[in-house]
């Protein structure tokens, strides 16, 4: 009889484990869900070049470089998806099967959440950086026609140069984090 109880005891824990173990798929819808994300935010950088091209010979040099930098960081948003996507996949769901394929990306190879983190927190920091500098090209704007910038654009800008400033740090740490996780002895 007790060897019963622990037999059916052990099926409940396989089973349990095995659910728990399964449950990771549910992410794959979402990542799905982002490719699709990716796929209408590659629609607007379409309609952002054309949008550039349509005033290109009346535009100003500002004018040009915020929308060079509009497209950048389109690119770099569509990089943080993808990387979101194919890094917490393999790291969280499953592994790619890419068969003989040689455009495999190199950093699957040593993908793990931590180092997950720090390519997402780099990415965001240059995000919030081209989005920093957009305002800094606005600046010069103001300044070069004479106009005042209101309180509100200015405390825009310092959010924006305090949540890039909080994106660096946290990139720092955790670049340092994982640095420390790969040192011998931790």
């Amino acid at each position: 009889m007790a060897n019963e109880k622990q037999s059916l005891a052990k099926k409940v824990e396989n089973t349990l484990e095995y659910f728990i173990f399964a449950s990771r798929w549910v992410q794959a819808p979402i990542y799905v869900a982002l490719i699709f994300a990716a796929i209408a935010y590659a629609w607007k950088s379409v309609q952002e070049l054309l949008h550039l091209l349509d005033g290109f010979s009346a535009a100003t040099e500002s004018t040009i470089m915020v929308g060079i930098l509009s497209l950048v960081d389109i690119s770099m948003v569509a990089n943080l998806v993808n990387m979101v996507v194919v890094g917490g996949y393999v790291t969280f769901v499953s592994r790619i099967d890419f068969g003989d394929n040689g455009d495999r990306p190199d950093w699957l190879d040593h993908i793990n959440a931590n180092t997950l983190k720090v390519k997402l927190a780099g990415s965001l920091a240059s995000i919030s950086a081209i989005h920093l500098l957009k305002s800094f090209i606005a600046i010069t704007d103001f300044v070069g026609s004479g106009a005042a910038m209101s309180a509100n654009h200015e405390k825009v800008i310092l959010w924006q140069a305090i949540i890039h400033g909080v994106f660096l740090a946290s990139m720092i740490l955790f670049a340092w984090g994982e640095k420390m996780q790969r040192t011998e002895g931790h």
